[in-house]
């Protein structure tokens, strides 16, 4: 996807972010950009781009740490389930 401009990249990314209430690495992928792009987009640039957009985004990405640790359990037992499997096989 091309943008004509940072801040539409910024906007867009945002609006994601907010409306699928997905974590930084989803957008990443929807948008085939690197994490660390969309975190700054999200973090920094947006709070001079739109400061409305910034606090609503801010407060989803809140919600994303403060349950990262949940995903990261959920991830483990996956990956271990599914070695367990693969050895039964």
């Amino acid at each position: 996807m091309i943008y004509n401009s940072t801040k539409e990249r910024c906007t867009l990314l945002a609006e994601h972010l907010i409306e699928h209430q997905c974590t930084i690495r989803q957008a990443a992928a929807y948008f085939s950009i690197s994490k660390s792009t969309v975190h700054k987009d999200i973090s920094i640039r947006l709070r001079y781009v739109d400061k409305d957009l910034y606090e609503q985004a801010k407060s989803v990405l809140e919600i994303n740490k403060s349950e990262r640790h949940l995903r990261g359990g959920e991830a483990t037992k996956r990956k271990y389930s599914r070695q367990k499997k693969l050895e039964q096989a």
